[in-house]
């Protein structure tokens, strides 16, 4: 059981470290929004990786390669339109960590449903728990429930833990310049319509 915690917590820091479309919209959130109200984004993957699981490892042993290439398009195209909303921020002159005079903020259900969005139109979860992740978990589970729930608790803390990290340690960069505010929006949404253009590519080449 050690063994597959170890691994766990191994995997988990790496997902965690790696940078992608999830990382960059938990530094987004939590520039803008601060992060009592971003935090709940660190949770979207405890919803989402459930049916992800459940589907990848115990009903389909080997996805159709169309079935990821379908998911790439379609997360690459929402990964474009949270890029194009934070550009459309960026011209209406929002600051970070500022909420707009006369609007409301943005709801914890918004959110967190854009995120569970993004993990499901992501090809990510998908092809970790197909290749990786998904082989581990049931060679803990055919030792016992334990060594299962074990190598889930090992994954999933380290993971989460980071994301919590990331949150809160972004959270310190909300008393920026107006120049420095700009730069950093500009560069979020420039990373999040490469991870997107690139999902769209891979979706139509591979």
């Amino acid at each position: 059981m050690i063994e597959l915690l170890v691994r766990g917590l191994t995997l988990g820091l790496n997902a965690g470290l790696s940078p992608g479309p999830l990382q960059t919209y938990v530094i987004q959130t939590s520039l803008l929004l601060g992060w009592r109200r971003s935090l709940i984004v660190a949770l979207s993957p405890l919803i989402t990786d459930i049916p992800i699981i459940v589907l990848i490892v115990f009903v389909l042993a080997q996805f159709p390669p169309a079935f990821i290439q379908i998911i790439r398009i379609a997360g690459g195209v929402f990964l474009l339109y949270l890029a194009w909303n934070t550009w459309k921020d960026i011209q209406r002159g929002v600051r970070i960590g500022a909420v707009q005079a006369g609007s409301a903020p943005t709801s914890q259900r918004t959110v967190l449903l854009r995120a569970v969005q993004m993990n499901y139109l992501s090809p990510g979860p998908y092809i970790f728990w197909g290749t990786i992740n998904g082989p581990l978990l049931i060679q803990g589970l055919n030792q016992s429930l334990l060594h299962g729930l074990g190598f889930l608790l090992g994954f999933y803390g380290m993971f989460l833990s980071l994301m919590c990290g990331l949150i809160l340690l972004t959270d310190r960069l909300r008393t920026l310049s107006d120049r420095a505010n700009r730069v950093i929006l500009v560069g979020l949404a420039l990373v999040l319509a490469v991870f997107g253009l690139s999902l769209i590519v891979q979706g139509i080449t591979v």
